[in-house]
């Protein structure tokens, strides 16, 4: 019973003189717990223009509407899936933002022959000249245009009106759309008949901006023309899917399979030679007490040497009076 006491007591006392350390580990450990726990916490979509996507980047809002005026959005997730979907939806529209260039002229042409309608957001120069529409890339709206008229005579864009132009993009070809003042590119351009439409900003389908002057209207009028919609946002998995991929050894040229091996033989000879010259690393204690006496005399040092003497002046000065 004495020595359980003992040990208690013991115990007792170890946790009083490391009470500090042990609150402050177990705030640690919390805030391990907290940080992990928002890592491995399931994250919603932040896929810009994604139809799962509820934020102010997402597209949800757009595709929900759609879908209340009897529109059904198809959102696929890669080339094939793309393709077989606009395959079994004869009729259908598809809505392509490829906003890295990810997809080749071949597959460009598989999906716009496959559609009855294409609708290119922001697209990029190598997907314009891809497909030869008569449609080029053409700058940027300007800060001074955040409104943006028709201007033209599509009755999609007459009905919409005013949409907002920011941080939009300009495209001439076709039937030109919202030009700036003094422009004569547009945020709108369509080609073919209808069958190639060209949107140059992102913001306008984005749930940010949606409700914002035209822009509910022109999207959805624009989008809304077939029974079905293809939402398709290609991702790195479709870059070059027609083409062999091609792995790092096959870019590497031939005299780098006989280089790597050479290289490590060499380091390994100059560790071995290098390690035996030097001997093994020894440890020597330092003073680190410097005694206040030598730094005064080093300073002085510096002084003399840099001809400090009004600093030197006023420390002497200071000293006396202390």
């Amino acid at each position: 019973m004495t020595q359980d006491l003992r040990v208690g007591a013991r115990a007792g006392s170890w946790v009083r003189r490391h009470r500090g350390w042990a609150l402050t580990g177990l705030a640690a450990a919390a805030g391990l717990a907290v940080i992990v726990a928002g890592q491995l916490a399931p994250k919603g979509d932040t896929v810009p223009l994604s139809v799962h996507n509820a934020g102010p980047g997402g597209a949800k809002a757009v595709s929900r509407i759609l879908g209340s005026h009897g529109v059904s959005v198809r959102d696929v997730g890669s080339f094939d899936q793309a393709v077989q979907a606009l395959e079994d939806r004869p009729g259908a529209t598809l809505l392509l933002y490829d906003g890295n260039g990810f997809l080749d002229s071949t597959q460009l042409a598989d999906l716009t022959s496959a559609a009855e309608r294409t609708v290119l957001v922001t697209p990029r120069l190598g997907t314009l000249s891809a497909l030869d529409a008569g449609i080029s890339q053409a700058g940027v709206v300007p800060e001074s245009s955040p409104l943006l008229e028709p201007g033209c005579g599509l009755p999609d864009a007459t009905a919409a009106g005013t949409v907002s132009g920011d941080a939009g993009f300009l495209y001439d070809g076709g039937t030109v759309c919202y030009r700036p003042p003094g422009s004569a590119a547009g945020l709108l351009a369509s080609a073919d008949g209808g069958a190639l439409t060209v949107l140059g900003s992102t913001s306008a389908i984005s749930n940010r901006a949606l409700a914002k002057n035209g822009n509910a209207a022109l999207v959805l009028r624009t989008l809304g023309k077939s029974r079905d919609l293809v939402w398709y946002l290609p991702g790195l998995s479709d870059a070059g899917a027609t083409e062999a991929p091609r792995t790092l050894d096959g870019l590497a040229p031939d005299w780098v399979g006989f280089l790597g091996p050479w290289l490590i033989f060499v380091a390994v000879l100059a560790m071995v030679w290098r390690g035996r010259r030097l001997g093994p690393l020894v440890f020597e204690p330092l003073p680190v007490v410097v005694k206040a006496a030598e730094t005064a005399e080093g300073r002085a040092r510096l002084y003399h040497e840099s001809h400090a003497l009004d600093r030197a002046r006023d420390n002497l000065r200071a000293g006396t009076l202390v």
